[in-house]
């Protein structure tokens, strides 16, 4: 699994160009036995055991790379400039990989496995293209799982929540239509840039003053574009952003108040405001019976006391939140850290070699449990837990 991985992290693929990573994948997949399909979604591979009559699971890795300079020294860096596993998913590939192949050997199961190996996960929505290429009508499954490295939990742990784990992602755009002028007449203008600058500060107050508390959000503005002469006045701003929260009424309510507060400050101003909404990823939201099956085999890795199944939720998105929308399923946190924690997406990144084995018997168990021969004794523990 880390000569795999090693080999992963040192040919990035960006999303929907991951051809020799899905190569490699299905080769040794065929390897072992196990029947390969690839080009779904694309660039896309799943593997299908099926050993007798039982349930069917799926199991999801992500494969692709991102548009980053890597900045480490070591022979495995990547030797594609511009592109490297900051996020690691060679390791989630490796994981599953190795999962697979030790699967293929083990009668301790019954049922219907399919490894879903996935092409562009960042920001690119793969996840939904699989789906869109008819993912779960060709490869039925009764629930699905999906595991992220995480920095910030130590090695050795694992991370998870009976509900929200990642927020939705949506971007946005706002066009504000003013009129140009002299800069020394500001009086025969209609001041795109001040409009704008009042917009980006009352587009706070939509957390702050117009949602319950209790509803998390983030409103972020990221961008603001107007103006490219030191003595004019544009006639045109736009501004960009992303929002993010947990539930689909939530998304529908900011875009509400997006639309409503920039018509109302540009009017105010006296210019236009045209809003582009567009809902990108839902939120990641874990079943409730999906997510006592991963506790449970990752207690049986690590030990229960090892798994925080009540942690925080992230505001970063995960596409996995595609396949969650349309099977019951649980998406959990492996803990790589070691003395020091060095954040996902940093040009120093590299995936902890010594979680790999943790990560494959995660899966391992997960089968096991899921179809009916691991181990339930961690079952009274978490059901008290989650009654308080």
């Amino acid at each position: 699994m880390i000569k795999w991985r090693h080999t992963f992290h040192a040919s990035p693929e960006l999303a929907f160009e991951e051809v020799s990573t899905a190569q490699l994948v299905a080769s040794v997949l065929r390897e072992n036995g196990i029947a390969v399909e690839e080009g779904i979604g694309r660039t896309g591979v799943v593997g299908t055991l099926k050993r007798g009559d039982g349930p069917k699971i799926g199991l999801r890795a992500d494969m692709d790379a991102l548009p980053l300079s890597e900045k480490n020294d070591f022979a495995h860096k990547s030797r594609h400039e511009g592109k490297m596993h900051a996020c690691g998913h060679d390791g989630h590939t490796a994981m599953l990989l190795g999962a697979a192949v030790a699967l293929s050997k083990n009668t301790e199961w019954a049922g219907t496995i399919n490894f879903i190996f996935q092409p562009a996960e960042e920001a690119a929505g793969g996840g939904r293209v699989m789906i869109e290429d008819g993912l779960f009508e060709r490869f039925p499954c009764d629930m699905v799982f999906g595991m992220h490295n995480w920095p910030g939990v130590p090695m050795g742990r694992f991370a998870i929540n009976h509900g929200p784990m990642m927020a939705s992602f949506d971007t946005f755009e706002i066009t504000i239509q003013g009129v140009g002028s002299h800069a020394a007449m500001p009086e025969r203008s209609v001041d795109s840039l001040v409009c704008a600058s009042q917009l980006v500060l009352a587009l706070q107050t939509i957390v702050s003053r117009r949602l319950p508390p209790q509803e998390t959000a983030v409103v972020s503005v990221t961008q603001i574009h107007g103006g490219e002469a030191w003595n004019v006045l544009p006639e045109t701003a736009v501004i960009r952003g992303t929002v993010r929260c947990f539930s689909a009424s939530t998304q529908r309510r900011i875009h509400d108040l997006l639309t409503e507060i920039s018509s109302g400050i540009a009017q105010s101003n006296g210019a236009s405001a045209t809003v582009s909404y567009r809902y990108a990823y839902p939120a990641t939201i874990n079943s409730h019976n999906e997510t006592d099956i991963a506790i449970r085999a990752a207690s049986a890795v690590v030990g229960k006391d090892k798994v925080d199944w009540d942690c925080v939720p992230s505001m970063a998105s995960e596409d996995f939140s595609f396949m969650l929308n349309s099977k019951p399923g649980a998406y959990i946190w492996m803990g790589v850290d070691r003395d020091e924690t060095i954040p996902l997406h940093n040009p120093h990144y590299d995936f902890n070699d010594d979680t790999i084995e943790l990560g494959a018997s995660f899966w391992i168990e997960l089968v096991r449990d899921a179809m009916g021969t691991g181990s339930k004794t961690v079952d009274a523990g978490v059901t008290a837990a989650v009654a308080a």
